[in-house]
């Protein structure tokens, strides 16, 4: 196996969803890559075609070394295969024929180009067999050859990050592909011996995918590399807050951060506008951004549609549980929504529509989840792996309830054709944090309104009515359970 200094795609990911996008991205650009070896191949057989026809007559005398049969397989003469089979001088010359079947007395599948055959005799060894114009195109679900792809994990210190990160490491050695695993954040020296061991192949590398432009770790990378071609692929929303940044021209700043910058943004603030021009496409630089968000790309920039493709090839589909299930979400972690405010949701949710497990955000808090254990009494369902493919994979609910967040554009297409039905509840300006920024509920909005086929629920009540405790929906019998690994 190639070393990573070989590869001639580099991607850098901090998350699992980073690396899941990743992987969808190599599996789609294999794909494009073989349609377009079968184009050049159709191509180069329809030349050949015509090439033998106009090497059919020549001093207006039949030569079949140019004739493509034209007897067909099913006996009827067909015109449009004959290379112009009778000359001007209405004379045939088989001394020039290129014998059209095969030892068997069959006709071969493939027609015979003879340009090799100049003297009118036959041959062979001249005489190569091309694929017929009007083969199979190849574009099935399968791609012939991966991309030469090297996937740098930068690992963070949340626990459960890095348990993602692990399990989906193994899937990407299992498509193939090389993992280098760097400790980029394992104390004061970390980062200085990360960079200097990226060094190399950062030069080397034709392409740099990279799963979040606002991570100052990858804009210090982006300004070591020489690669003319680069790739962002989905950090979750975080995509469209880049993408309008990208075109407004203003600094990479994720859209939840408020108040002015510190210190260590002054310092960095020339690193980050290097990083930003590197991302921002010239004569010699290719940007694409591989999103499956609703985003305008700014001019120069190339949108590929990411429709998880490799997620429904490689999973499912699932088996329903014809229950309700509802996602968590990292915006009390983040201080946008206020906790009290985000329980009460969760409750009136769970109520309404008779959900029984939550599935919980990697990065939410162990404190905040038992509390939803015990005063919702959901079973919650820690996931090793992001959602989409966890929802794939199965067991699911009939009807997955989600707040604003990145499932609600990812999980209708990694489920499309399941009859999983995807439900957003849009989050109450009331429920916002006074800490929270000022973009904070426009970004918010814009994340459920431009969500494709789900539907839309409204903010759940604040504070709902105390329901009996037996007329809640029917959960495993004993106190609350305990977090479960989705597996």
């Amino acid at each position: 196996m190639c070393s990573a200094s070989s590869s001639a795609t580099l991607a850098f990911v901090e998350s699992p969803v980073q690396l899941l996008n990743v992987l969808e991205w190599a599996y789609a650009d294999a794909r494009r890559a073989e349609v377009q070896r079968s184009e050049i191949q159709r191509a180069d057989a329809g030349r050949a075609e015509v090439q033998r026809a106009d090497a059919g007559c020549v001093d207006g005398s039949r030569a079949d070394a140019g004739r493509a049969d034209g007897q067909r397989a099913d006996g009827p003469r067909s015109d449009a295969g004959r290379a112009d089979g009778q000359c001007p001088d209405g004379q045939r010359s088989d001394a020039g024929r290129a014998d059209a079947r095969r030892a068997d007395g069959q006709r071969p599948d493939a027609r015979r180009a003879d340009a090799g055959c100049v003297d009118g005799s036959r041959a062979d060894a001249g005489c190569v067999e091309v694929q017929r114009p009007d083969g199979p195109r190849a574009d099935g679900p399968e791609p012939a050859a991966l991309p030469d792809l090297t996937v740098v994990v930068l690992s963070p210190h949340d626990p459960m990050t890095r348990g993602q990160l692990r399990r989906m490491a193994e899937l990407a050695r299992d498509e193939g592909f090389r993992v280098r695993w760097e400790e980029a954040r394992g104390g004061a020296g970390a980062p200085i011996k990360t960079i200097g061991g990226l060094r190399g192949p950062l030069r080397r590398a034709e392409r740099i995918v990279i799963g979040d432009p606002f991570s100052r770790y990858v804009q210090l990378l982006l300004t070591l590399t020489r690669a003319r071609d680069l790739i962002v692929v989905d950090d979750g929303t975080a995509t469209m807050e880049f993408i309008s940044q990208l075109a407004k021209g203003e600094p990479l700043v994720r859209w939840h951060r408020r108040g002015s910058r510190g210190a260590r943004d002054m310092v960095f603030a020339p690193v980050s506008a290097t990083a930003r021009r590197r991302l921002t496409p010239d004569d010699g630089r290719r940007v694409e951004v591989f999103s499956s968000m609703p985003v305008e790309p700014p001019p120069g920039v190339t949108i590929t549609a990411n429709d998880f493709a490799w997620t429904r090839a490689r999973f499912g589909p699932p088996r329903l549980t014809g229950g309700t299930d509802l996602v968590g979400t990292s915006l009390v972690e983040t201080g946008v929504v206020d906790l009290e405010r985000y329980l009460e949701a969760v409750g009136s949710l769970a109520r309404a529509y008779g959900a029984t497990r939550y599935f919980a955000h990697r990065r939410e808090s162990a404190e905040k989840l038992s509390r939803v254990a015990g005063e919702v009494g959901l079973e919650i369902v820690r996931p090793d792996l992001p959602l989409e493919l966890i929802a794939r994979r199965g067991p699911i609910g009939h009807t997955i309830v989600s707040f604003p967040s990145t499932v609600v554009h990812t999980l209708p297409l990694a489920l499309v054709g399941t009859g999983v039905q995807v439900a957003v509840c849009d989050v109450d300006p009331a429920w916002l944090t006074s800490d929270a920024s000022p973009r904070a509920q426009g970004f918010l909005s814009g994340v459920t309104g431009t969500a494709r086929d789900v539907r839309r629920l409204g903010p759940a009540p604040s504070r709902a009515p105390e329901a009996p405790r037996d007329a809640a929906p029917p959960t495993s019998p004993g106190p609350p359970a305990a977090p479960v690994a989705a597996s």
